[in-house]
């Protein structure tokens, strides 16, 4: 089969193409960036780093925005194909880890795993190898997950709220040493005078984060950024009204979350029983 012809000799790759498509319409349009955003009501500075490829924004804004230039579902497809290439998600990770590092203080929710600021090695060697890493790539992302619990540690270390689902604490390790060690390493980090551990009972039922691992930064310029994961794929939003709209659904969370001395409770309880069960 010959290779692919492009016929429009417009960039293949899927942001770069996403925005090329949000400059080809605005300018169209002839909109200025401000004019298009007073009309859209979103900071007209979102629409400038989607249209120079630093952010793709989210769902919303692209269907808002093929609403306003008559483009049913062109920008959102352009928008779900850029989402999912792997070679972005990587890239928004790179910047993302460039923030934790910078953060003053950051706050966080887990669905279904600890989050990697809390992982133990062997913790976080049995999450990425269930994810099929293997060999020397498994060993050296191991490395870089436990080298960045450093972060939390020194006289000026950031502050740290973490939000666990019980779920979380129901998903044990197949060494049942190694997640007692699991649990020991949490309630140790959680007497820190830094660390904030919450517990989420599965009693509260369905909640605004049910199914989305989010991680806030409080950035040393004021602003703040959220990093969002699903399974297969996950976003930096930058933009100041998502991140409120984030930030409003994890204030109703902890809301529902047990008092930091009743989730040690409940975490030491995990511990008894953990202990209680015979090593297999």
């Amino acid at each position: 089969m010959p290779p692919r012809r492009a016929v429009t000799g417009r960039s293949q790759e899927p942001r770069q193409r996403f925005a090329e498509e949000l400059r080809l319409l605005r300018a169209q349009k002839g909109d200025s960036l401000r004019q298009l955003g007073d009309a859209l009501g979103w900071d007209w500075s979102l629409f400038g780093k989607m249209e120079s490829g630093q952010t793709i924004g989210g769902p919303e804004v692209a269907e808002a925005l093929d609403q306003y230039y008559g483009t049913p579902r062109l920008l959102l497809t352009l928008w779900e194909l850029a989402a999912a290439d792997p070679t972005q998600f990587k890239e928004r990770y790179r910047r993302y880890m460039t923030l934790e590092a910078e953060a003053l203080s950051l706050w966080h929710y887990a669905v279904s795993v600890l989050p990697g600021l809390l992982q133990t090695t062997a913790y976080a060697h049995d999450l990425l190898s269930a994810g099929g890493m293997s060999g020397a790539e498994l060993t050296r992302n191991v490395e870089a997950r436990v080298g960045r619990r450093e972060l939390l540690d020194g006289d000026h270390a950031p502050r740290f709220r973490s939000i666990l689902s019980e779920a979380a604490l129901r998903t044990p390790l197949e060494d049942a040493e190694a997640w007692r060690e699991q649990l020991e390493h949490l309630l140790k980090m959680g007497e820190r005078q830094n660390i904030v551990l919450q517990v989420v009972r599965q009693e509260v039922g369905l909640h605004a984060l049910t199914n989305t691992h989010t991680m806030f930064l409080r950035l040393p310029e004021g602003r703040t950024v959220a990093w969002v994961e699903t399974g297969y794929s996950g976003e930096l939003v930058e933009e100041t009204a998502a991140v409120e709209r984030l930030q409003l659904s994890y204030d109703l969370v902890r809301d529902l979350a047990l008092p930091p001395a009743e989730s040690r409770k409940f975490i030491r309880q995990m511990l008894e029983e953990a202990s209680c069960e015979p090593s297999t």
